[in-house]
């Protein structure tokens, strides 16, 4: 007879492709990885993990059972998720990530609601940036994730996974309140050709709209400098040091010295929650998805 933890235990170095990927996915020890899948192989009889370098990979036998690992877990979390549904009580543990300015925005009273409407439910949350919060969702270290998409470039789904609109977020510049064009009424992308960027971090979702919506517009841009978080970014626009695309969710308080104009392309980014498809009738999960709308309908 398969053990289940075993499984998981394999499934989990498949998927993060390292022994200490692993345990960190499990909050266990390497040790604990290792003398899991040294049982697991006793118990099959045969060789599931090979060395490679410093590291392991998986052999034909490993890569065979981990596929088949997948499916019986996916399997027993459509089962707890029927169990629960079942039940109808919204109980046990539930994790979920925002981006910043989401959990920003939302968390406090999104998790706040869940807390008084079902306090047996505990709610474990996180800030990730939309790319990470979508792969641990897919991993199965997270039940939900807060994530984007840009107007003009949507951020790719993987299959298997469930998603729920919560509000469009609009979007202005932020520039210096003795910038040129501080008093518009509303700007074009297009007039920003001579000014310096303040944008995300490199290889980040936002940072790569940012880069390819400017250039769609006539615009290679000049990057000065990079920050993860709105308010870091707006600091450096109040000191004259440059312009940045400021969403609205999250984003105040604005500080001294920062102008917001309106964009005439009506930038917006799409906010909505993903979840696996497998576990789409627990009632936690259903419970967190409105609790989430509700407080979107606060800010939206």
């Amino acid at each position: 007879m398969l053990n289940l933890e075993r499984l998981r235990t394999l499934d989990a170095l498949a998927r993060h492709g390292s022994v200490s990927g692993a345990a960190e996915a499990l909050h266990v020890t390497t040790s604990a990885v290792s003398q899991q899948l040294g049982k697991l192989e006793r118990e099959v009889g045969q060789q599931l993990l090979a060395k490679n370098g410093r590291g392991v990979r998986l052999t034909d036998a490993g890569r065979l059972l981990s596929e088949h690992a997948a499916r019986i877990l996916s399997q027993v979390e459509l089962a707890q998720s029927d169990l629960e549904a079942h039940r109808g009580q919204v109980v046990g543990e539930l994790r979920l990530s925002a981006f910043p300015t989401a959990a920003r925005g939302l968390f406090p009273t999104a998790l706040a609601a869940l807390r008084a409407r079902h306090p047996a439910l505990r709610v474990r949350s996180c800030e990730l940036e939309p790319e990470s919060g979508v792969a641990g969702v897919v991993r199965g270290d997270l039940d939900l994730a807060v994530v984007l998409d840009w107007y003009n470039k949507p951020m790719p789904v993987p299959d298997g996974l469930v998603k729920a609109p919560l509000l469009d977020d609009p979007a202005d510049v932020a520039m210096p309140a003795g910038h040129r064009h501080a008093e518009r009424a509303e700007v074009d992308l297009g007039e920003f050709a001579d000014d310096e960027w303040i944008t995300w971090g490199e290889g980040e979702f936002c940072h790569e709209w940012l880069i390819f919506t400017l250039r769609s517009r006539g615009v290679e841009p000049i990057v000065g400098h990079r920050a993860a978080e709105t308010h870091t970014q707006l600091g450096l626009v109040a000191s004259g040091l440059g312009v940045c695309i400021a969403p609205r969710l999250g984003r105040h308080p604005v500080p001294p010295g920062v102008v917001m104009v309106p964009l005439t392309q009506r930038v917006r980014r799409h906010v909505y929650v993903v979840w696996r498809a497998d576990a789409d009738r627990r009632p936690s999960i259903r419970a967190a998805v409105q609790a989430l709308r509700m407080a979107a309908e606060t800010v939206g």
